[in-house]
């Protein structure tokens, strides 16, 4: 039985939808028509022709600008997925056209910085004719742009479970307790977790997992945090470390550098180190191309050849 159109969307069109992007993006109707290079009259007539339609507001102005409604925000998550399949159409006639290569657009939590763009490099050696167009975010971040549909894969250390997703596992993924090595805890065996309560903690900012992480591991021993300062990188965390302003969780293999040289330690924490997984991870509605599904493969079958090694007790 042939799928009928509902009736409210037969008159939608993309210059609609896109004008309806822009004037959010932008905040403004006359700079969403600077971006499309048409006149301010246009984005509104293309904006009155949408909401006539659908026969709902579909943004609103605000202090900062305008902003989309609830029905606006579906409006956007439609078009986005329309944007995609778009590119994804143009991207094949391209192959079948016999161009070589391809794009694929890759999003890497800040924490995988310290080996996925190795992997990269060297799947692009491999494959040359591969454009790669890297974003490094925290969680919260490159979870935004594989939701929009904006990036083909990403490298994060946690899979997401609010839409839905494919992943696959790259390796695994230690996480540890380090300080300075003149902490008064450094050299200590089977260090409890009640012993570490009164302590600084060097957290990355809201949205970073290793920080989600640390928060469940005190609060499933019954412990409240001594939250220190909130920094946002972990390089910045290293670094004060290693001066003594406190004591960080984070992914072992940010730090393997620093405890190999001994500049950091990793205290013996009974329970650590935590032992997750390095995954690459997909929505599930955005198809990938010969270029994107080749870097998957690769991914899949030699990312874990690039983590960085880190000997820690307890692993």
């Amino acid at each position: 039985m042939k799928e009928k159109l509902n009736p409210s969307l037969r008159g939608i069109t993309l210059r609609q939808l896109r004008a309806l992007a822009a004037v959010v993006r932008t905040g403004t109707v006359s700079a969403a028509a600077d971006a499309l290079a048409v006149t301010p009259p246009a984005i509104s007539q293309q904006l009155r022709l949408l909401e006539d339609t659908l026969a709902v507001p579909l943004a609103e102005r605000s202090p900062a600008g305008m902003r989309p409604t609830d029905a606006g925000r579906e409006v956007l998550a439609a078009h986005a997925r329309i944007e995609a399949a778009l590119a994804d159409c143009g991207a094949a006639i391209a192959a079948l056209r016999g161009m070589q290569g391809g794009r694929v657009a890759v999003g890497v939590i800040s924490t995988a910085k310290y080996f996925a763009p190795r992997a990269l490099a060297a799947f692009m050696r491999r494959e040359p004719g591969v454009e790669i167009r890297l974003s490094v975010g925290n969680r919260s971040e490159i979870l935004a742009a594989l939701r929009e549909l904006q990036i083909d894969v990403a490298v994060m250390g946690r899979a997401p479970e609010d839409f839905p997703v494919d992943f696959a596992v790259i390796g695994a993924h230690p996480h540890a307790v380090i300080a300075a090595p003149e902490h008064r805890l450094a050299a200590a065996p089977g260090i409890g977790l009640a012993a570490l309560a009164g302590e600084t903690f060097l957290l990355r900012e809201a949205g970073s997992g290793t920080r989600d992480l640390l928060r469940s591991l005190l609060q499933a021993a019954g412990l409240e945090p001594g939250l220190g300062m909130e920094m946002g990188s972990n390089e910045t965390i290293k670094q004060a470390v290693m001066a003594g302003m406190g004591i960080a969780l984070l992914s072992a293999h940010t730090v393997a550098a620093e405890l190999a040289e001994g500049r950091l330690v990793a205290l013996d924490v009974v329970g650590l180190p935590v032992v997750r997984q390095w995954f690459v991870v997909r929505h599930r509605d955005k198809r990938l191309l010969p270029a994107g599904q080749a870097l998957w493969d690769y991914l899949v079958a030699h990312g874990a050849d690039y983590l960085p090694e880190v000997r820690l007790r307890g692993t």
